[in-house]
């Protein structure tokens, strides 16, 4: 479900009312231990915290008018859905964040490549999430993204 909301704040006022306080609860804690250097836009229909063209210009390799994206936040049919390019870049993230879920949550961990799921909004671990953000700053991000992703 991609949303056209232009603004942040625009895509949160049409959430349905029940998952408007965990997107904004979620997005806080992103936001409160996000390093500095990301910006939180709307992009690919969802809220987004990115690499910006002014540390970054070369952009995404998909469109390089885009900025550099780092991290999606997006409230799905029958989940919400927290998009984390670092794990799917780095196996060591990928590897402390499984181990670290168990711990935080008592739901089973749902996700694949960069796409963690959340179904059960009474159970989301906001603190491991918060953890999760501020685990790369936008020099380890764009590193591991020329590295990873760019063609050469």
């Amino acid at each position: 479900m991609q949303s056209k909301a232009i603004t942040v704040d625009e895509y949160i006022k049409d959430l349905p009312e029940d998952r408007k306080e965990v997107i904004e609860k979620i997005r806080k804690v992103i936001l409160d231990n996000l390093p500095k250097g990301f910006e939180e836009s709307m992009g690919y229909g969802m809220m987004g915290y990115a690499v910006p063209h002014s540390i970054y210009p070369k952009g995404y390799h998909c469109d390089p008018k885009a900025p550099l994206p780092f991290i999606g936040l997006a409230s799905q049919k029958n989940f919400i859905a927290l998009y984390h390019m670092g794990i799917y870049a780095e196996p060591s993230l990928l590897d402390w964040f499984v181990s670290e879920f168990p711990k935080h949550s008592k739901s089973k961990l749902d996700m694949g490549k960069s796409c963690i799921r959340f179904k059960k909004m009474n159970d989301i671990p906001y603190e491991l999430i918060g953890q999760l953000a501020s685990k790369m700053t936008t020099e380890d991000w764009i590193n591991k993204y020329e590295s990873a992703f760019s063609k050469k």
